[in-house]
């Protein structure tokens, strides 16, 4: 968590080995599951990204292939990384759209991404990063551009989905309150350096550090105003 441009989604493309050409990724180690992935090819890292490690980004207008059937863009991963063919991945596509509570999934299938509304886009890209049952799921603001009851249903989806496969969620937000309903510990940067880490209750009930303290402050408070 953390304000605007303080390195969140920067942090999570360099894990994935996704930056731009203009950047690269300096670290110790990054250990997923006893394997330092930091240190491995892009081309080893492609057979993570979308199996052992699924990817929710920021935008799923931007990020769904506009030119493909819903179907397509979930049976993709399934006969790359599982070897499906194209008639298990249909059914697991099906299945997919289920798991993630989107209506009439039969007909969401043959349909395109501009058709579907932007919290059904945000839980096709849920359906599509959870299709593997990866061990990580990372979710770059994922409720961002939502309304408030679109933005409960998408949590509540991805709490579903990380009961139901025993998934490992990070999740980059700016938004406390997605933060206080999702999270068991808590990483708050600033100016891409850490200012305070820890259990969510601690970190939210009795932050230590200053800044931390002015984040939560600036949280919006509904208020009755005085008659």
């Amino acid at each position: 968590v953390g304000e605007s441009g303080c390195g969140k989604s920067v942090s999570m493309l360099s894990v994935l080995h996704l930056l731009d050409d203009n950047a690269k990724m300096e670290a110790d180690e990054i250990m997923f599951h006893g394997k330092d992935i930091s240190k491995i090819s892009t081309r080893e890292m492609r057979k993570l990204n979308g199996h052992e490690i699924g990817m929710i980004f920021q935008d799923p207008m931007t990020s769904l292939n506009p030119v493909f059937t819903i179907e397509q863009q979930i049976r993709d991963p399934l006969m790359r990384h599982l070897g499906y063919t194209k008639e298990q991945a249909r059914e697991r596509a099906l299945e997919m759209l289920q798991v993630v509570g989107i209506p009439s999934p039969e007909s969401r299938l043959k349909q395109y991404p501009h058709e579907l509304s932007g919290g059904l886009r945000q839980r096709v890209m849920i359906a599509i990063a959870m299709c593997c049952n990866p061990r990580l799921l990372i979710a770059d603001e994922p409720t961002t551009a939502l309304d408030v009851t679109v933005q409960r249903q998408v949590v509540q989806e991805m709490l579903r989905v990380r009961e139901l496969f025993g998934t490992a969620i990070i999740i980059v937000t700016h938004d406390i309150g997605v933060v206080s309903a999702m999270a068991d510990t808590v990483l708050v940067l600033q100016n891409g350096n850490r200012m305070e880490y820890g259990p969510a209750k601690s970190v939210l009930e009795h932050p230590r550090n200053e800044y931390t303290k002015e984040l939560l402050s600036a949280v919006p408070k509904l208020r009755r105003s005085g008659s």
